[in-house]
């Protein structure tokens, strides 16, 4: 267990993620945007929730919904001005929540004012703030680009005769943190947000920006033999990696009362700790995709498979955990705006299991070691909108996914099947459902995204009045978190019954006080042996009663229950 001085406030916070184009639209335009957060701030607060996490809210031609910045300095047009930015910041610090901004620094936007000098000719002073290789050479060795038709992380430049690299979409040009001008003008930039007085900053694809800048060739031998056949980890961690995260807390994080986490994108439970070990001085914490990565089918786009393993859940869980036993410190998610809705993926969105499925996943993100991300909507139930045709997705991944099954004469309808489960992002980033009113209370306009017809009964007003909804269930659930964190945020973690198909259990501890966590991730319950165990006091359960027989707890569809052990 973590002793006082290695206790830390970022440690202890829930963490809220608002997708600010689909959170609350003030001004009719179908875009969610800054004063619309600021006007639902009490909601927020009400959820017990201490920090946000918002994507990003920069200056940018919107081409994958913000991460393509063009201004590091301004704010995207859709969602206001900077002084709305700074009202909304003010009003969130009056409320005592802190704000975390997403940094975007493997990549800036074609638009940005670098790359437009960058590519306009070879000898421009910022050339060299992005990775090019001159067409005389021949074609680069190939690297992937992960929104794009083609498949290719290399795009041809016809003005300098060149191509640049891009690991997302060609809008998104790579930047060379191999030089110290780019560097500096991003520590530069960080310095500023935080004088602004942001508390905070998740920091997208982060071990991405350091590259083998002599691109060998990579062969699928290379890529089974040492990288089980992950791309991420290959074009990942370069030579510089962790002396530009060094340099970047000595010049910047250092200075400040911040947290930090690093989307760990290409990183193992072997190297995570290189990101945050506190003797490192690099980050605070890193989130894996082990756990969201699992149950897809080979060789299709994010195709679910309904039977995933949960004993592999389980496992990875446990192994990461593991991983932050002594030093160093995790998180624990199931849902982003990169991912499907939790409900719908790892619990069961039938009406008949919607709501203790949802709140069995909050009982398990709540009760881990780790700080806890949580997306929102997700308090409500909130679930897939599973689009029937291409035309209603405005996802560049998902697009770009369909139009190569497209092209080599695939299944498309099967394609579109398996994203109402699987993986399209867009799942995760329809409007937040308010009332059940026009457009579920989110705009008086055209939503830029279609909302769920579930908002007439998964929406805040129907699930305040609930005393049993997910969202007080959830609430509650926040509260335990922080009534009791010696045992729930810093007690130790001890998986049970490891090869259970559809119990999920494990214990809770700190101080000589133990606790039972109980989770049955199936429609046909579950059944856990107690042993020795004497059950006390239950803390929660999301369908009462526990039921007991000789010993044996026989759990419900989707229960969850958290119960002191005498």
């Amino acid at each position: 267990m973590d002793t006082a001085s290695q206790k830390k406030w970022w440690k202890e916070v829930v963490v809220y993620q608002i997708y600010p184009r689909s959170f609350k639209d003030s001004d009719g335009d179908g875009i969610g945007d800054l004063k619309g957060i600021t006007s639902k701030l009490d909601y927020v607060k009400s959820l017990g929730v201490d920090v946000i996490w918002l994507n990003p809210i920069y200056g940018s031609p919107n081409a994958d919904n913000g991460y393509d910045i063009s201004n590091y300095d301004d704010i995207m047009k859709e969602f206001g001005t900077m002084a709305d930015f700074d009202t909304m910041l003010s009003e969130m610090h009056k409320r005592n929540l802190k704000l975390v901004m997403d940094l975007v620094v493997n990549h800036c936007s074609d638009e940005h004012e670098w790359f437009k000098q960058a590519r306009s000719s070879r000898t421009n002073p910022y050339r060299n703030y992005f990775h090019w290789w001159p067409a005389e050479k021949g074609k680069p060795p190939f690297r992937p680009g992960n929104f794009e038709v083609d498949g290719s992380g290399w795009r041809f430049d016809s003005l300098t005769n060149s191509y640049y690299l891009h690991y997302f979409s060609y809008k998104q040009p790579d930047l060379n943190w191999e030089n110290p001008k780019v560097r500096q003008e991003i520590y530069a930039m960080m310095n500023r947000w935080f004088k602004k007085g942001v508390d905070g900053f998740r920091m997208d694809v982060i071990p991405f920006i350091a590259k083998d800048t002599t691109f060998p060739v990579i062969t699928q031998k290379d890529l089974d033999a040492k990288y089980d056949g992950r791309w991420d980890v290959y074009q990942a961690s370069g030579p510089g990696l962790h002396s530009y995260l060094q340099e970047m807390n000595k010049e910047v994080l250092s200075k400040y009362d911040i947290m930090t986490v690093a989307e760990g994108a290409g990183t193992t439970k072997s190297t995570v700790m290189d990101f945050v070990d506190p003797d490192r001085k690099e980050l605070d914490m890193a989130y894996h995709f082990d756990g969201v990565s699992l149950g897809y089918v080979p060789g299709y786009f994010k195709k679910m498979d309904p039977n995933w393993s949960l004993v592999a859940f389980k496992k990875i869980y446990s192994d990461w955990d593991s991983v932050f036993e002594n030093k160093g410190w995790g998180t624990i998610y199931l849902g982003n705006h990169d991912q499907p809705r939790m409900v719908s993926r790892w619990g069961n969105d039938a009406p008949e299991y919607h709501d203790a499925s949802s709140k069995m996943l909050t009982t398990f993100l709540l009760s881990m070691r780790g700080t806890p991300y949580y997306y929102f909507g997700d308090e409500l139930g909130m679930t897939n909108i599973k689009f029937d045709k291409i035309e209603d997705y405005r996802d560049i991944e998902t697009i770009a996914e369909y139009n190569k099954v497209k092209n080599a004469g695939g299944d498309v309808k099967g394609f579109i099947e398996d994203q109402k489960t699987g993986g399209a992002r867009d799942n995760g980033r329809t409007p937040f459902q308010w009332d059940a009113g026009l457009n579920g209370g989110f705009t008086t306009g055209t939503p830029w995204l279609k909302v769920n017809d579930n908002k007439s009964t998964i929406n805040v007003v129907a699930e305040e009045k609930d005393a049993n909804s997910i969202l007080n269930y959830f609430k509650k659930m926040v509260q335990l978190r922080k009534e009791h964190k010696d045992i729930m945020v810093y007690g130790k973690y001890t998986l049970l019954d490891v090869d259970n198909p559809d119990v999920y259990a494990y214990t809770r501890e700190a101080g000589g006080k133990k606790v039972l966590v109980l989770l049955s991730f199936r429609k046909t319950g579950g059944k856990f042996n107690l042993g020795t165990m004497q059950l006390g006091k239950e803390w929660i359960n999301n369908l009462q009663p526990l039921t007991v027989q000789n010993g044996v707890v026989n759990l419900q569809p989707y229960q969850a229950c958290v119960v002191e052990l005498k």
